[in-house]
C-alpha cells in the first residue's frame, strides 16, 4: 500500500510588504488548524542572505496585534545587522463570537496568554499549541530562507510569560529567551488569575504548569528571580528605572535582546 501524501503547505495570503533596513517587513494571513480561524503574523527578513536565517520569534503583550512590534519597536536595524528573521504573531485568535471574548481588554480577544485553554467555552484558545508547533510548520513550508530548526524567543508582558513558559518546556526548540517586563508569577498576579481561572478552570493546582506601574501587582519579578536562584537557572534581571510599560521602554533595549538572542543563534 502506497503512503498517504503529506498534506499541503498552508497556503498563505500576503497583506502587506515594505522594504526595511535592506530586508523586508511582510504580512501574511493563513487559516489556523490549531485555533479554527484566520490568523495573521509579521514577518521580517533581512536581505538576501547567504545562508538559512535563524528565526527570532517575539511575543507581544495585552491588546497587541502582530503588528505593533514591527511598527514601534525598531527591532529590524538590530535584525538586519545581525542577520536574523523576526516572527511575530498575533496574541489571539479573533473573529470567533465567542460570548464575552471582547467585554474586557485583559481577556479574550487580544490576550492568549500563549497557552491552550481547556475550558470548552475558550477551546479555540490554543496559542500555545500556535506558537509552539503550527507557525514553525507553516514558516517551514513557506519560506525555503529560513532555518526554523535554529530559533529563540522572546517578548513582552503576557508575550514575556509566553515566551519564559514556552522556553522552558521547549529548550531542545529554541536556543535562548529574553523577556521585557514579563508577568513572571501569573498565579500569583490579577491578570493571570484572571486569564487562568477562564481559561484553565478554577483549580489552582492546573496552573502551577503555566506558570513600570505594573512591576509590584502584576509582574512579580522578584518571584522569579527567586525562583531561579532556588533551580540554580542562569538569569540575567535588569531593572531600568524611570521607564513605562510602552514601546518606548522596549524600542531603547531592544538592540541589546537582539544581540543577546544572535550570540546563541549563530553559534551553531
Amino acid at each position: 500500500m502506497a503512503a498517504a501524501a503529506p498534506p499541503p503547505a498552508a497556503a498563505l495570503e500576503q497583506l502587506s510588504k515594505t522594504k526595511m533596513f535592506g530586508g523586508h517587513n511582510l504580512r501574511f494571513r493563513h487559516q489556523s488548524a490549531s485555533l479554527g480561524c484566520p490568523m495573521t503574523f509579521s514577518l521580517f527578513l533581512p536581505a538576501s542572505p547567504a545562508s538559512k536565517l535563524p528565526v527570532l520569534y517575539w511575543l507581544s503583550g495585552l491588546t497587541c496585534t502582530d503588528e505593533n512590534f514591527i511598527i514601534k519597536s525598531g527591532a529590524q536595524r538590530a535584525a538586519a545587522a545581525h542577520g536574523v528573521a523576526l516572527v511575530a504573531p498575533d496574541t489571539s485568535p479573533r473573529g470567533l463570537n465567542v460570548e464575552g471574548e471582547a467585554d474586557s481588554w485583559d481577556f479574550g480577544v487580544g490576550a492568549g496568554f500563549y497557552l491552550n485553554a481547556t475550558n470548552e467555552k475558550w477551546k479555540n484558545w490554543r496559542m500555545y499549541d500556535y506558537v509552539v508547533k503550527e507557525l514553525p510548520k507553516v514558516l517551514t513550508d513557506n519560506f525555503e530562507q529560513l532555518n526554523t530548526s535554529c530559533a529563540s524567543i522572546f517578548g513582552h508582558s503576557m508575550g514575556g510569560h509566553g515566551a519564559l513558559t514556552i522556553y522552558l518546556k521547549n529548550t531542545d526548540k529554541y536556543k535562548s529567551v529574553s523577556a521585557f517586563a514579563p508577568i513572571a508569577n501569573p498565579i500569583n498576579c490579577p491578570w493571570g488569575q484572571k486569564a487562568f481561572s477562564n481559561y484553565l478552570g478554577t483549580t489552582k493546582s492546573e496552573w502551577e504548569a503555566k506558570d513600570d506601574k505594573f512591576l509590584a501587582e502584576q509582574l512579580l519579578a522578584g518571584n522569579f528571580e527567586e525562583a531561579c536562584k532556588a533551580a540554580g537557572a542562569p538569569l540575567i534581571l535588569r531593572m531600568q528605572p524611570g521607564y513605562d510599560h510602552s514601546f518606548f521602554f522596549i524600542a531603547t533595549f531592544i538592540d541589546d535582546h537582539i544581540a543577546h538572542h544572535a550570540q546563541f543563534l549563530k553559534s551553531g
